[in-house]
C-alpha cells in the first residue's frame, strides 16, 4: 500500500528547489490567537520551518517544525506575555534543512536556510 502525501500532478523537488509557496496569517476573534496557513513546494527531503509572531521586536509566540510530511500545514499560534493583544505584528517563517552530524563531529553543522517569508497583520 502507498501512502501519497502530495496532490495528483505535483512532483517533489530536491531541497534547493523548495520554496515556501503560500502564507497567510489570520487572527481569531477571540484576538489571543492567531491562524496560519503556510504551503510548501511538494519536497523529496522533508524540511523544517521556524516561525515567531513578533510584536514591536519581542518574540511573542513561536513554533518550530521539524521535518514536516505535509506540504500543506494550518497552525495555531497562542500570543504570550502581552497585556492587551491589540496592535501591530509580523510573522517571519524560515524554511531550512540541516545535515546530519557526521561521526567524529561535536556539533551538528549549521541550519542551511533555503527561503524565508514575512508578512505585516494587525489585530484590533
Amino acid at each position: 500500500m502507498t501512502i501519497n502525501f502530495f496532490e495528483p500532478g505535483d512532483v517533489p523537488q530536491p531541497p534547493d528547489k523548495v520554496k515556501i509557496e503560500l502564507l497567510e496569517v489570520e487572527p481569531y476573534p477571540d484576538k489571543w490567537r492567531v491562524k496560519l496557513r503556510i504551503h510548501v513546494t511538494p519536497f523529496l527531503q522533508r524540511p523544517n520551518l521556524e516561525i515567531v509572531l513578533w510584536r514591536e521586536d519581542r518574540p511573542v509566540a513561536n513554533l518550530s517544525i521539524i521535518e514536516t510530511m505535509h506540504p500543506r500545514m494550518e497552525f495555531t499560534m497562542h500570543i504570550r506575555g502581552v497585556s492587551d493583544p491589540a496592535g501591530e505584528y509580523r510573522v517571519s517563517v524560515s524554511l531550512y534543512y540541516r545535515d546530519e552530524m557526521k561521526e567524529g563531529e561535536d556539533e551538528p553543522p549549521p541550519p542551511v536556510q533555503k527561503d524565508a517569508r514575512e508578512l505585516k497583520l494587525t489585530i484590533s
